[in-house]
Order: C-alpha cells, then structure tokens, then sequence
C-alpha cells in the first residue's frame, strides 16, 4: 500500500518507498503544478506514470546518475561532434542551443518510437514541464540541422542539479550529441552529477552508474543550495579534447 495525495498533502519521506513489487515507488495522486514538481525534485523524487495511471510519484535506491565527468563519448561521437562544432563556428547546416523549443523537444521525446509505442509523456506532464520551463527551471539541449529541430534532451535543473528526463533523435546520433553539449555546459557550471533516475542499459553505456539514494540525497540537498545557472539559450562551443 501506498498514500494517496491530495492537492495539499506532503510528500511522505522517501525511506518509505516500496522496496518489492514496484521499488522505489512512494505515492500517488496530486497535481503536477510547478510548485508540486518542484517539490518533489528537491526531495529526490520524480513522477512516472502510464496513460490510464493515476500521477505515481517515486524515489528509486540504488539510483542512476552521470558524473559529468565520466560522460563517455564513443570514437564515432566524437567525430561527429568535431564535424557539428565546426559546423556551427562556420555558419554551417549544424546549431545546438539550448532554451529555443522547449515545448517541441518534449514533444518530439513524446511521440510513437520507431522499436515501440509513445514514451509516457502526456499532456499533463507537458503542461507540468512547460510551466517550470517558464518560471526557469527546466531547459532544452536543441541539435538543428538546416534549421529543423532534429534531436533534444530536457531535464530540471536546481542550483547546480541537473535532473535529466528524456532524450530523442530524428538523425543518427542527435540525442547524444544534445547530452554532450549539456554535459559540457553543467560541466563548466560546477554540475557534478545528472539524475537519471533508472538504471538501463543505454545509460550505463554512457557512463551513468547507480549509487546508494542516501548518497544521493546527500549531494542534492548540498547542490540545491547553490546558486542557479543563468546563461543558458546559446550552448557554448564544446571545450578542446582532453
């Protein structure tokens, strides 16, 4: 058994999770008003539902993160970064920016896949999103070429926490090469750690590896406090190669 939320209930500590049949799962109902996402991030939990569900709220242990650090680029994405950088410092097919399309990203991250149905982005979790995009917490990584948006990545970001959600490509490598540029930029801004809430395969081929939640949390609460990052819209140009 979980709680079930009203517009006004708190959430209940995260130690109260399930930890069999559905673990990490802490609640359900209420709203996804801004305040209420917010909350909810700040205390380590995120919503994931399926159309039909009621809003599930979870904090999962262990639990996926990036090190910014530890991002792994393949030599294949390396090349292609290097082409889209020059691109872009030549006026050429190639743009990343970040904050331009930020209802679009979500959008195109929401439609039917190709290896399967729709992800579980709905109206409601777009109108969630939007309106902490508005109010400057949640942000956009764009890929264009010849002036479409052809792949994207948005997540949250609180002080110096990133909270990542979805990724999605039109063309060969565009979600990785948005997370790249994203990497950098958070990297550059004293961002040490990306959530990414569950553990998968794809993840872990990037460098993202589970951690204990208490350590987790521990580094949240720490970087929350932090003041927030301002100059997004234009990615900067990648760093050199280490």
């Amino acid at each position: 058994m979980i709680p079930w939320l009203e517009t006004n209930t708190p959430f209940p500590d995260v130690s109260e999770a399930l930890t069999i049949d559905a673990p990490g799962l802490l609640a359900a109902g209420a709203d996804l008003s801004a305040a209420r996402l917010l909350l909810a991030y700040q205390n380590g939990i995120f919503p994931w539902f399926s159309e039909g569900q009621p809003i599930l709220w979870w904090s999962t242990d262990p639990r996926m993160v990036l090190h910014t650090a530890r991002f792994k680029v393949s030599d294949s994405l390396r090349k292609t970064l290097r082409r889209i950088e020059r691109s872009r410092l030549e006026g050429g097919r190639w743009d990343v920016r970040f904050d331009t399309a930020f209802e679009s990203v979500m959008r195109a991250c929401a439609a039917p896949r190709r290896d399967g149905p729709g992800t579980w982005i709905s109206e409601d979790i777009i109108a969630g999103y939007t309106g902490l995009h508005q109010l400057g917490y949640a942000h956009s990584a764009e890929v264009w070429l010849d002036g479409e948006l052809v792949g994207g990545a948005y997540g949250v970001c609180i002080g110096r926490m990133f909270y990542g959600e979805s990724m999605f490509a039109r063309v060969s490598d565009a979600s990785k090469v948005a997370l790249a540029y994203l990497v950098a930029f958070l990297r550059g801004h004293g961002v040490e750690l990306i959530d990414c809430q569950q553990e998968t395969s794809h993840l872990a081929s990037l460098g993202a590896a589970p951690i204990p939640r208490a350590r987790f949390l521990e580094h949240l609460r720490a970087a929350i406090r932090e003041p927030a990052i301002v100059d997004w819209v234009v990615a900067p140009p990648l760093p050199p190669e280490r």
